[in-house]
């Protein structure tokens, strides 16, 4: 007895399983990724004219800053409410999260290429020549073109095709998109730390906002005090009607200006109900004294703040991805092998449809290789290297950035610190100057104009003593925002956790 020989459907396993071999074992065209060098300093400098004493927060290797929660470090719970609805209903932070999944998506997507693609075509035709295609019109009898009968055409087709990653071009691909998943993800955290930092300097500002309204009412209410002295000096003959003039002019332009502080607290108060995702006239914030006292920030040594930023995060991903497609440009020069397949049923009659006869067959590789196109893939391998060169260049200035950024509120929160103590001075300073100036007026010494220049600067260093203070909040705010307010690149999800079937947002990470 001969042996058989291998049918054409066992021939098709075995090609299948060799081909599988050779992608399992096939190269990768990307070079070899490493994190772009930057030079790091191996400190925060001092600010000139600030002693490292309470001025100053020198780095140090133990970073101890704020982590998770980072807004509970002022103490506010007012602020810590509205933080907490930042992270549920800002619809900025909302999209972004749409985005990391639609980024998600499509690796799964690029992954599916891996796999074959399999079609299955039912189809039941019924039709009927014509009887002119058949020679049976014109020339034939009548009875002929009549003898003409429908027919019915039964079919189940079965189609797939593979096209093995020899090249890795599906693998980098993967890569690529796996790499611009997490920096979307960067993004979404990036994108939730401004909306909170946000929210804290719009909350700084409106109680800001609200020290100066309880400023001007007592100035407005201590204007009224001298305004009516003045007034029943001048009827009792002592003071003339040029004071009364000066007093009545100082005291409605005062009253002006404290009117005039609700159109930046409603502004304020606005941009706050955008920030937790509330229509504007339907929220309100009852007006409170700044309770807020800045807290102590260290900003740990500036190596650790390339693994704190989700921006910087972002870009170095930005960058694996860049690197990622070059070996998908890369992968066009050499040839694509697709082995595909068919099968099925096929059968004039319902009844014999799927008996064994009636099935046909077909299997077999093809190579497709490209030999002209003018440089294209030449190009095309340029272009990539080209965009990885500048996405290198974009990671070095988001590093760059980031130092400048805690550079900037180191230096703002220690001179600062110095210039309010500089700043309460002079108030105490203009305090002890009014109450000269009213004792020599009433003394009868000197003229009632010295005492309003005396409470006109008064009020301005008591204005700018709390606008000082609204500094400080707001630079601490933002160095906590420039050191990533306590997220670092270990809470990126992982390749892996992209790569599942799992479609839950990512965690929330404050």
């Amino acid at each position: 007895m001969s042996k058989r020989s291998p049918s054409p459907f066992n021939r098709a396993i075995l090609a299948a399983v060799v081909a599988g071999s050779v992608f399992l074992s096939s190269c990768d065209l990307a070079p070899k990724y490493a994190k772009p060098v930057v030079p790091t300093p191996p400190t925060y400098k001092t600010p000139e004219g600030v002693t490292q004493t309470e001025d100053w927060t020198q780095a140090q290797p133990e970073d101890t800053a704020a982590r998770g929660k980072w807004w509970e470090v002022f103490n506010n719970p007012q602020l810590n409410s509205l933080e907490e609805q930042v992270n549920v209903s800002n619809q900025n932070i909302a999209s972004a999260a749409a985005n990391f999944l639609a980024a998600r998506a499509l690796v799964k997507e690029t992954r599916a290429q891996y796999f074959p693609t399999v079609v299955v075509n039912p189809s039941i035709t019924n039709a009927r020549p014509s009887p002119g295609q058949l020679g049976s019109f014109g020339g034939g009898s009548a009875a002929s073109s009549f003898s003409i009968q429908p027919s019915t055409d039964y079919s189940l087709s079965f189609d797939a095709s593979w096209q093995p990653d020899l090249w890795g071009r599906v693998r980098n691909l993967v890569n690529a998109n796996t790499f611009a998943a997490q920096a979307t993800a960067a993004d979404l955290q990036n994108i939730r730390l401004t909306a909170q930092s946000e929210l804290a300097v719009d909350y700084f500002e409106l109680r800001t906002q609200d020290a100066l309204k309880q400023l001007f009412d007592a100035t407005v209410a201590a204007y009224q005090d001298s305004l009516d002295l003045i007034q029943l000096q001048f009827r009792a003959g002592i003071a003339s009607d040029e004071a009364v003039a000066q007093a009545e002019t100082q005291l409605e332009a005062t009253q002006a200006q404290d009117t005039n502080l609700g159109i930046a607290r409603a502004q304020f108060e606005d941009a706050i109900a955008i920030l937790i995702g509330q229509p504007a006239p339907a929220f309100s914030l009852p007006a409170e004294t700044l309770q807020a006292t800045r807290p102590p920030i260290p900003p740990g040594i500036p190596s650790q703040l390339l693994e704190r930023r989700p921006d910087v995060a972002a870009a170095e991903r930005a960058v694996a991805e860049a690197n990622a497609q070059i070996g998908v440009a890369r992968a066009a020069y050499y040839p694509n092998v697709t082995l595909s397949a068919a099968g099925g049923f096929g059968s004039t009659s319902i009844a014999t449809w799927f008996a064994w006869p009636t099935r046909f067959w077909s299997v077999g590789p093809s190579l497709t290789e490209t030999i002209f196109d003018a440089q294209l893939r030449k190009a095309t391998v340029q272009q990539y290297r080209a965009l990885y060169d500048a996405s290198v260049a974009n990671y070095r200035q988001a590093v760059l950035a980031a130092f400048g950024q805690v550079q900037d509120n180191l230096a703002a929160i220690g001179i600062l610190t110095r210039q309010i103590t500089q700043q309460d001075s002079a108030v105490s300073s203009a305090q002890r100057n009014l109450e000269i100036a009213t004792e020599r007026y009433r003394a009868g010494i000197d003229p009632y104009l010295n005492v309003i220049t005396a409470q006109t600067t008064l009020l301005s260093n008591q204005q700018a003593a709390v606008d000082l203070r609204l500094q400080q909040m707001t630079s601490s705010v933002q160095l906590i925002e420039a050191l990533g307010g306590g997220w670092d690149d270990s809470q990126l999800p992982s390749p892996q956790n992209i790569r599942t079937s799992s479609a839950a947002k990512p965690a929330a990470t404050p």
